[in-house]
């Protein structure tokens, strides 16, 4: 089977991650090479994390703004997530999730395991989000929490007990990928 082949790539000006019209060659199941183009936003690696306090059967959630679902029909735009973030350069995804963690709800893991490693949207961003489940003392006291004013993040946080967390599922109200990928992993294992 031929290669796939990279004809020309355009960055499209103006965006904060690079966004380019890519122009390719690929086989066809029978190998006959087509054309294509698409647009491809590199937007850099992610993590998400499901904080989990077993012992109290509580789960930490956060609630936030996010404007392309607003604009894709949320009324009104707030989604109901786990923690998440972007991969800084010079960090592990390890290290971002534990950032992320204390930037958006103030609290420490005390222990986690990657259950899994996604592409966020594979038809347009190039963004891998590793997914975690992390242990956390809902108990301790928080140390700050709420985002980060610089970066205009306004954090609520969501306390669920497992049960409320279960119905949520089964009514459809998460609408978050890897918040709804991350409850549903860890109430089926």
């Amino acid at each position: 089977m031929a290669a796939i082949q990279i004809l020309d790539k355009q960055t499209i000006p103006g965006t904060k991650y690079p966004l380019k019209m890519i122009r390719f060659e690929k086989p066809d199941l029978e190998g006959k090479m087509h054309d294509g183009e698409t647009e491809v936003y590199y937007r850099p690696d992610a993590v998400g994390v499901l904080l989990v306090d077993e012992q109290k059967e509580k789960l930490l959630l956060t609630r936030q703004f996010r404007m392309p679902a607003f604009l894709n029909g949320s009324e009104s735009g707030y989604l109901v997530e786990a923690c998440a973030g972007l991969i800084d350069e010079t960090e592990a995804p390890e290290q971002t999730m534990r950032r992320e963690v204390m930037e958006e709800t103030g609290y420490e893991i005390t222990s986690f395991e990657k259950i899994a490693g996604v592409y966020s949207s594979a038809g347009g961003i190039t963004e891998f989000l590793h997914l975690y489940i992390a242990q956390f003392d809902s108990t301790a006291d928080a140390k700050g929490g709420g985002g980060l004013k610089a970066e205009n993040e306004a954090v609520e946080l969501m306390w669920l007990s497992f049960a409320e967390a279960k119905e949520k599922l089964k009514r459809g109200e998460i609408r978050d990928a890897k918040t709804l990928i991350l409850l549903q992993h860890y109430f089926l294992s």
